[in-house]
């Protein structure tokens, strides 16, 4: 009988042993899988939104007294470890509540040219405010852009020059900026003195990154252009047919003979062929480096002299960009910008903006241990990948990254959307032609309310237009011309309903004395009509896609207006009009010059008498910078110019202009420029000089495209034309 109590007792000493070394396996699975689902996260994450900042993770920064204790929030502000900082536990939404506004400190001292570049984009951002207290986001003056103590751009001590700031609390709702971090040898990425500050690098890696936090942004050059940029390669035809190029894989830069990046480059030479690879490497550079010379250097920095840089990059499919000390490289922009596909060579580099654009259609990530396999990789790519990876490169580099005021508004807009979650941008918004930046969230979230998406969606506009009519004169007979054309405009079966804006120092005549035969609505608008920009507001009473903009005196018939908007039906993301001018270079004085000769060739449609978009209104009024509005209100003039930048900018397209009778075209040609005026014509030739100091390049493209009805002056009988008047009426 003992025996057997013996027996039962170990048996369950046993068995409990057995469940308790289970369970503690079991924990410990969990902590590993854990762990490792955490890890992956982080690396992975295609949206870039991990978990998260969850209670147990803050127990590892907390003593033990602590954890019997309630944590309150000056704790949490003093002890926390910023690494995982997070929108939700270290950005204070409550000072968003009056909207997304930037407070950008006074300049205190000097700083680097590229800081400099930066905070002119942030000066004249719509967003700037000169109110700290109703503040969204602070850019402090202090320039933390390198801090590579070995740079002669380092600022020292700006820990202590962040802290000394009135509303620093901390580094909350702050936006830092840099691009060099630590020094020879490990040129680390601590930046310890961001606190809560979100910071928006170049050479971001994916280890260091608080993701929906931080911004990576490019590593650019000093001398990347504040404005405009230079286009894309591919916008010359002749560059995108054949879509391989001459070289398939190219490559020229440092080679580092020792040090952090030198492995990478330093095997280059192992797939360099000579013949369709080109990778060429020098090792001159640096204090020293015949010192550090070895076998191959002399033949390496042969090799190197024989190619031309520029040549080498224009004429190659891809471009391999290796990483330097840093996982950035300057290559990366130069290969967008040439749409070289870049072939990227650098474990671990969080993309810039990987936030927002879709990388996958852009780039080819090669693995750094795995360098014999590039040819191989870039070899399987067909020519129509290539050609679709091509024109992506060119959407990004001209959409967010040709200018240092596209990188930094880029930086705003990615912020932007983590703070006001109801306007976030679609992926398609930013990696569709024609980029984020002119599709503003704040007019629809309905794609089909864009003219851009009106084809990629399969979507028409509507088969109405408001008509919105500019008056300047006192209406003093009986038959004035702003009659005359309310009831050319009223007789069209397109017409929606027409808008007077009454600008004028005289109040409009009464009702009684207005037409009553036109058969639809005519607002007259009187209110705030004390600017020539109020011709593009966008009123809540245009509720048609097409606003037909007209002057009052402008000299159409009803089936002149008809043909413009059923042209405009096909091309709804143009200007569509009547009126032409154009452009010039004038190589004597080194500018652009305004004309208005009547040639074959023009850049401009006047909107006296054009059809466009109704959210070009929204555009023109919201996303230009209110300085340049005030230029036009300064001169009371322009805006008709201002109005075609715009658009030509947003779409890359050049407007259309439309079959015109001999009768306006005699008009025009008559006014010379003593008619018009010698002040009238100057200022739009400052106008034009002012907007492409403001857009930094000349948006404007020049057309030789006319359309004309059909049958339009064919030896037939009119009858048989759908739009009659055309032709038949008389000067």
């Amino acid at each position: 009988m003992q025996f057997k109590k013996r027996f039962t007792l170990i048996l369950m000493c046993g068995t409990l042993a057995v469940v308790a070394y289970i369970v503690y396996l079991h924990g410990i699975a969990n902590h590993g899988v854990r762990a490792t689902i955490q890890r992956y996260e982080k690396r992975h994450t295609g949206d870039r939104n991990p978990r998260s900042f969850l209670a147990d993770d803050v127990e590892g920064v907390f003593s033990t007294d602590d954890h019997n204790s309630t944590v309150n929030r000056s704790q949490w502000e003093t002890r926390l470890d910023w690494r995982k900082c997070r929108m939700e536990t270290c950005f204070d939404f409550s000072k968003c509540s009056k909207g997304f506004k930037i407070y950008l400190y006074p300049r205190q001292a000097p700083v680097s040219e590229p800081y400099a570049k930066i905070l002119s984009v942030i000066e004249k951002s719509r967003y700037l405010t000169a109110n700290p207290l109703e503040a969204c986001i602070f850019v402090p003056t202090i320039d933390t852009l390198d801090q590579d103590v070995l740079s002669k751009d380092y600022v020292p001590n700006v820990d202590k020059k962040l802290q000394s700031l009135p509303f620093w609390n901390g580094g909350r709702n702050h936006l830092l900026f840099n691009q060099y971090s630590g020094t020879w040898p490990d040129y680390s990425e601590d930046l310890k003195f961001i606190e809560q500050a979100m910071l928006v690098k170049s050479s971001m890696s994916i280890d260091w990154i608080r993701y929906g936090f931080d911004v990576s942004m490019p590593l650019f050059p000093k001398d990347h252009p504040q404005s405009g940029g230079d286009l894309g390669y591919l916008n010359n035809a002749s560059n995108s047919i054949p879509s391989v190029r001459h070289y398939l894989l190219a490559f020229k830069g440092k080679r580092y003979l020792n040090g952090i990046g030198s492995d990478t480059r330093n095997s280059l030479y192992h797939i360099h062929n000579g013949k369709d690879i080109v990778l060429l490497t020098t090792c001159k550079h640096g204090k020293g480096w015949e010192k550090l010379m070895d076998d191959r250097c002399l033949q390496d920095n042969d090799e190197y002299e024989k190619y031309d840089y520029k040549k080498l990059l224009y004429n190659s499919t891809f471009c391999l960009v290796p990483r330097g000390r840093r996982l950035g490289s300057f290559r990366f922009l130069e290969s967008l910008q040439a749409t070289c596909i870049p072939v990227l060579l650098s474990n671990g580099y969080e993309l810039p903006f990987s936030e927002v654009i879709d990388w996958n259609k852009v780039v080819v990530w090669a693995d750094e241990r795995l360098l014999l396999q590039v040819p191989a990789v870039v070899h399987s790519i067909t020519e129509s990948s290539i050609l679709a990876m091509r024109q992506q490169c060119q959407l990004v580099w001209e959409s967010y990254f040709s200018s240092v005021d596209k990188i930094i508004n880029t930086v705003i807009e990615v912020v932007k959307n983590r703070i006001q979650n109801h306007l976030v941008r679609p992926s398609y918004h930013w990696n569709t032609v024609p980029g984020a930046h002119v599709v503003l969230p704040e007019w629809s979230d309905i794609p089909s309310n864009y003219p851009f998406y009106f084809s990629p969606f399969g979507e028409t506009p509507r088969d109405k237009f408001t008509a919105v009519v500019y008056a300047t004169t006192p209406v003093t007979t009986s038959s004035p011309s702003l009659f005359r054309v309310l009831r050319m405009v009223s007789k069209s079966q397109y017409c929606h309903k027409v808008i007077v804006l009454w600008h004028c120092d005289v109040p409009p005549p009464p009702s009684q004395k207005w037409p009553t035969d036109l058969g639809i609505p005519v607002r007259v608008k009187t209110r705030d009509i004390k600017s020539i920009n109020a011709r593009f507001t966008p009123y809540k009473e245009i509720e048609t896609d097409a606003v037909f903009n007209l002057d009052e005196d402008v000299l159409l018939t009803t089936d002149e207006i008809d043909f413009a908007f059923s042209v405009w039906q096909e091309f709804p993301d143009r200007i569509v009009g009547y009126p032409a001018r154009s452009h010039h270079w004038d190589e004597s004085v080194g500018r652009w010059k305004y004309s208005s000769r009547w040639t074959n060739e023009y850049s401009m449609v006047l909107t006296s008498a054009a059809v466009y978009h109704r959210y070009y209104n929204y555009l023109y009024t919201t996303y230009l910078s209110p300085m340049i509005l005030a230029k036009v209100d300064e001169c009371n003039n322009c805006e008709d110019i201002l109005m075609n930048f715009l658009v030509t900018h947003s779409t890359r397209l050049s407007p259309i202009k439309v079959t015109q009778r001999k009768q306006y075209k005699e008009s025009l040609q008559a006014q010379t420029l003593d008619q018009i005026g010698q002040l009238h014509f100057q200022q739009r030739q400052e106008c034009l000089e002012d907007f492409v100091d403001y857009f930094g390049y000349m948006p404007l493209l020049h057309s030789v495209v006319r359309l004309d009805t059909m049958l339009y002056k064919d030896p037939v009988s009119n009858m048989r034309k759908k739009y009659r008047q055309i032709e038949t009426v008389q000067s």
